[in-house]
């Protein structure tokens, strides 16, 4: 038998809009006028991993509206490095079948009646994150470390979450935020990472007169930079294998840069400041030799914020922390900072534009995943629009 939802479906197709919606089901229904107007739970276009490293571009359930959550049409999504790791299973955190991506902005289509005052065709972005929002951790702001989260387009032992490589993603009313007129889908793709950027940046307590060193200009470190200088870091540097990221780096407002096949790393930093070093080293890569890199070019006392976090151990200098009292901290996901990151965007400390390079249709996806694995092109950030 049809629920109320779906009857009224049928009758407003043969009515019109007239009818008067029914909201006894959870759902407030709202009618839009796209293409894919009166569907319920009916197909759509999804990028979906199948297996290792293979993808199939075609139709997927559109996702379910749950009374907390809202019906987002999705224009544009980032693939993310975590995405281009994880495709081949080798992270655990993408086990096949799913729909990944979790850089993403839309329209609002329709809302669950708990799911605030969202009004359709609003334009919207939406953290990574799905926290509950009732946890301890959620109740302190912590919302990274929540009891009960899932992240976006993930798929591992515990659950499995489709993303936004869709036409439609379904996500909590309470992690969505509106986007400013001047902020555009494919800019907004930058909200989640450039959130990353901030939390670590905060953190870090990173503030105006200090100087800081970020080690790895992929997309996360890149944002780390300017968001460091737009906490007012008097000078930052950076380092990175590739030089080509080495000169977007002193575009995007490097101080110097230090290409990592060169060498001497800490020696120039030494020199560039007094024979201290830097007061804050902001790691992004996650692998032994890096983290090594931040802790010898902070100075004592300094802190060296963690943030990447590529391989599941490290060897790690303990006398060297120990004896300098260097302080260490982790940062995860973010906490709250999705406003900030839009105002920063809004406002051009964060520049985004950039770091893309390339906008391209959904069902190319597969195609630019595997560009992106080989690495071949330095390519920075790649935007899918179904």
């Amino acid at each position: 038998m049809l629920g109320k939802v779906s009857q009224f479906l049928l009758l407003e197709q043969k009515l019109g809009s007239s009818v008067r919606k029914p909201e006894s089901e959870g759902v407030s229904i709202i009618r839009w006028t796209t293409r894919n107007s009166h569907r319920e739970c009916a197909p759509m276009k999804a990028l979906t991993l199948v297996g290792s490293s293979q993808f199939t571009y075609g139709e997927a359930a559109e996702p379910e509206v749950r009374e907390d959550e809202v019906l987002v049409q999705v224009a544009a999504c980032g693939i993310c490095g975590s995405d281009v790791h994880g495709m081949d299973g080798s992270t655990g955190r993408r086990i096949p079948p799913v729909i990944m991506g979790h850089e993403a902005a839309g329209t609002v289509v329709r809302a669950g009646t708990k799911a605030g005052s969202w009004q359709e065709g609003e334009r919207v972005t939406f953290d990574s994150t799905l926290y509950c929002g009732e946890c301890e951790y959620c109740r302190d702001g912590l919302v990274n470390l929540c009891k009960n989260r899932r992240i976006l387009g993930v798929s591992c032992a515990d659950y499995r979450q489709n993303g936004a490589f869709a036409e439609f993603v379904s996500v909590p009313g309470r992690v969505i935020c509106r986007l400013p007129e001047a902020v555009t889908f494919e800019q907004a793709v930058f909200v989640e990472p450039a959130a990353v950027a901030l939390h670590a940046v905060r953190r870090a307590q990173a503030g105006p007169g200090q100087t800081g060193l970020v080690v790895g200009a992929g997309i996360i470190g890149l944002l780390t930079l300017q968001a460091l200088r737009a906490a007012g870091c008097e000078k930052v540097y950076a380092t990175d294998l590739s030089e080509s990221r080495l000169a977007l780096a002193k575009e995007l407002g490097a101080e110097a840069v230090f290409p990592a096949k060169a060498g001497g790393l800490r020696d120039a930093i030494l020199s560039l400041t007094g024979g201290e070093g830097v007061d804050v080293a902001m790691e992004c890569v996650g692998i032994s030799a890096t983290v090594q890199s931040a802790i010898e070019c902070v100075r004592k006392g300094g802190s060296v914020g963690l943030v990447g976090n590529l391989a599941q151990r490290i060897d790690f200098p303990l006398q060297s922390v120990v004896t300098r009292e260097i302080s260490l901290f982790g940062s995860c996901a973010s906490a709250g900072e999705y406003p900030a990151a839009l105002e920063e965007i809004a406002a051009g400390r964060i520049r985004v534009e950039p770091l893309t390079s390339a906008v391209r249709p959904l069902d190319e996806g597969a195609e630019w995943f595997h560009k992106l694995h080989a690495a071949k092109d330095e390519l920075i950030k790649v935007i899918l629009k179904p």
